[in-house]
C-alpha cells in the first residue's frame, strides 16, 4: 500500500479519503523540524502540511521515494516549489477553500476596530466603565483600501459594499474591478484616502518588509491596519510607533514574522499591550467549513495525481488533466523541457510493440510533463530504459 503522511491536525476527511483511497494514512499533531521530517518521511510516498513544516532540499534528497506532497492551506512558500519539481515531487494547494473564512474575518475585524470593540472590552476587563462614542463609527460610507486583489481581495471587495463601504484596491497585475471597486495606480494613492487598510499579498520572498515606515506613514490619520496575509510583509515595529503616536487608531493581526510550531506554546508580542488592537493566532481560514473543504479538496489533487497523473492545479509541474486510463497501462514521464525527448519515449514504447492510445503534453518553464495511455504493461526493462533517456526526472508508471 502507498503510504501517506499528514502532518499539523488536517481535517479527519482527508485521512479518510486517502484510506478510502487505498492508501495507509499516518497522521501527526503539529509541525516538524527539518530532521524529525526527515525521519518521519522514510517509506512515505505523499506528504500533507499546513504552513508550519517547511519542506526544504535537505528533506527532498533524503527522501528520493516521495512523489507529492499537499500543502493543505493557501500558501505554498513553506515548500522549495523548483527543487521539487526537479526533483520530480508535485506539490499542490487550495486556493479557494477557505477565501470565505478569511474574508469574514476581515469583515469583523474592520467593524471591530471601526467601533473600537477591543478597546472598550480591555476598560471593562480591567475595571473601568468607558462609555463614550469618542472614536467608534460605523463602517457604512467609509473608505477599504485592499492591497492584493486576487481570490480572497476580490472577494473582500463584494462584502465591503454591500455594508456600504467604498472599495479601493492596488495590486502589481491587471485586475478586473468587481462591483464600484476603483484601482489605485500606486501603493500611496491607495493609503492617503483608506480609512481601513488591510494586506493581502502573496508569500513571494520579495515582499519581505513590503509594509514599512513609509506606508504608515502615508495612511490616512486615524485609519486602521489589517494584516491576514503573511507575517514577514509589515514591519511591526513601524506599527506599533504610528498606533502610540496616534497616527493609527487601530490594528488586526492575524500572522506574525515568527510563529510558534504548535498549539499551546508560548507567544509574546510587542503589540499585546495596545488597547485598540486584535491579535489572532493565524486562524484566518481556520474554520471547520474551510478546514473540511481543504482536507477533501487537497486529498483529491494528491490521489489523482498518485493513481491517474493528474497534475490539475499542481503549483509547480505542468498542468494535465486526465481521467481513467481505459487501456493497459498510463505512463507518466516528468523531464525537462529539451527538444525530442517525446519522440525519444515513444520510440523506446515502439521498440517494444506498446501503442500509444492516447498522450497528452504540457511545459511550463523548464519543466515537461507528458502523460501516455498505452497498450501493454511495461516490462522493468522499458522501465529503465525510459527513465534513461537524457532529462528525464521522473517516469511513473500505472498498470
Amino acid at each position: 500500500m502507498p503510504k501517506a503522511l499528514l502532518l499539523e491536525n488536517i481535517h479527519p476527511l482527508a485521512a479518510e479519503a486517502l484510506s478510502k483511497d487505498g492508501f495507509d494514512v499516518v497522521t501527526m499533531k503539529g509541525a516538524l523540524s527539518e530532521d524529525e521530517l526527515i525521519e518521519a518521511l522514510d517509506g512515505v510516498d505523499l506528504l500533507g502540511i499546513r504552513s508550519k513544516t517547511t519542506v526544504t532540499p535537505k528533506v527532498i534528497d533524503a527522501c528520493p521515494q516521495l512523489t507529492a506532497i499537499g500543502c493543505f492551506c493557501i500558501g505554498t512558500n513553506q515548500v522549495d516549489l523548483s527543487y521539487a519539481a526537479n526533483q520530480g515531487i508535485a506539490v499542490f494547494n487550495a486556493p479557494y477553500s477557505n477565501t470565505r473564512s478569511v474574508v469574514e474575518l476581515v469583515i469583523c475585524d474592520i467593524i471591530c476596530l471601526m467601533r473600537r470593540i477591543p478597546a472598550h472590552t480591555h476598560y471593562l476587563k480591567h475595571g473601568v466603565w468607558d462609555k463614550s462614542a469618542t472614536g467608534s463609527h460605523e463602517v457604512r460610507g467609509k473608505t477599504l483600501g485592499i492591497i492584493g486583489y486576487g481570490n480572497i481581495g476580490s472577494q473582500l471587495s463584494v462584502l465591503a459594499e454591500a455594508l456600504g463601504m467604498r472599495v479601493v484596491f492596488y495590486d502589481l497585475e491587471e485586475k478586473l474591478a468587481l462591483g464600484n471597486a476603483h484601482r489605485c495606480e500606486t501603493l500611496d494613492e491607495l493609503l492617503e484616502q483608506s480609512d481601513a487598510v488591510t494586506l493581502h499579498v502573496d508569500g513571494r520572498k520579495s515582499n519581505t518588509g513590503f509594509f514599512g515606515e513609509h506606508q504608515f506613514a502615508q495612511m490616512k490619520q486615524g485609519a486602521i491596519f489589517i494584516n491576514a496575509s503573511r507575517g514577514f510583509v509589515a514591519d511591526l515595529v513601524a506599527l506599533k510607533k504610528y498606533i502610540d503616536n496616534g497616527h493609527i487608531a487601530g490594528a488586526a493581526l492575524d500572522v506574525y514574522p515568527t510563529e510558534p510550531k504548535a498549539k499551546g506554546d508560548p507567544f509574546t508580542s510587542e503589540l499585546a499591550d495596545e488597547d485598540n488592537m486584535v491579535l489572532t493566532p493565524h486562524i484566518g481560514g481556520s474554520t471547520l467549513e474551510a478546514q473540511k473543504n481543504i482536507g477533501t479538496f487537497v486529498a483529491q489533487r494528491l490521489s489523482d495525481y498518485w493513481f491517474k497523473a493528474s497534475t490539475m492545479l499542481s503549483v509547480n509541474l505542468p498542468q494535465i488533466t486526465v481521467g481513467d486510463c481505459k487501456n493497459e497501462a498510463r505512463v507518466a514521464h516528468l523531464h525537462k523541457n529539451l527538444p525530442g525527448i517525446l519522440a525519444q519515449v515513444n520510440q523506446h514504447l515502439g521498440a517494444q510493440d506498446i501503442n500509444v492510445s492516447a498522450q497528452s503534453l504540457g511545459t511550463e518553464g523548464e519543466i515537461g510533463y507528458a502523460v501516455m495511455d498505452v497498450s501493454a504493461p511495461l516490462s522493468q526493462e522499458t522501465i529503465e530504459a525510459l527513465e534513461a533517456i537524457p532529462g528525464t526526472i521522473r517516469v511513473r508508471v500505472m498498470q
